[in-house]
């Protein structure tokens, strides 16, 4: 987590700054951008918990992400990011939440999803949530440190927005 520190480093002096806590809800990238923010020491002031919900069963247990959702639009999609950012936000005492699932393959892409297709969102609590969708390039590692890195500068843009 390394190549992450100066980012996290930089979202937790902007979470501290604000006396705001974060929550993560993650799927392909499996912890890694909780496992990057609490690489900074002192984190505990301004992380609150991670989510990592990679099945279905997971979203649906942790997040109260909806079965009808998932059968509609699948676990990567926008749709689905969305509430799993709602039910980290209700299920923690974070100020602002990150979501992410994707699929970093090798295998699971379809002609609609390829491999490397990855959803993002950022919430800030009782706001409209921010969500995008992305095509990584790369093997199954460098989609899931590109998707940690996109996650992380996303909350950096929001709370930088926040302060316009």
């Amino acid at each position: 987590m390394e190549e992450f520190y100066e980012l996290a480093q930089q979202v937790g002096a902007a979470l501290l700054a604000r006396q705001w806590q974060l929550a993560t809800a993650e799927s392909c990238t499996g912890g890694m951008v909780s496992a990057a923010v609490t690489e900074v020491a002192g984190s505990s002031a301004w992380f609150d918990r991670a989510f990592v919900t990679y099945s279905n069963e997971a979203k649906v247990g942790l997040l109260d992400v909806s079965q009808l959702t998932l059968h509609a639009h699948g676990a990567v999609s926008e749709q689905t990011v969305r509430e799993m950012l709602a039910g980290a936000l209700a299920h923690s005492l974070a100020h602002v939440a990150v979501a992410i699932s994707g699929i970093a393959g090798p295998a699971g892409g379809t002609s609609e999803k390829p491999v490397g297709t990855v959803c993002f969102g950022w919430q800030r609590r009782g706001l409209a949530p921010v969500c995008i969708t992305r095509h990584l390039d790369g093997d199954r590692s460098a989609v899931r440190k590109a998707s940690t890195q996109i996650a992380l500068n996303g909350i950096l843009d929001l709370l930088v927005q926040h302060t316009r």
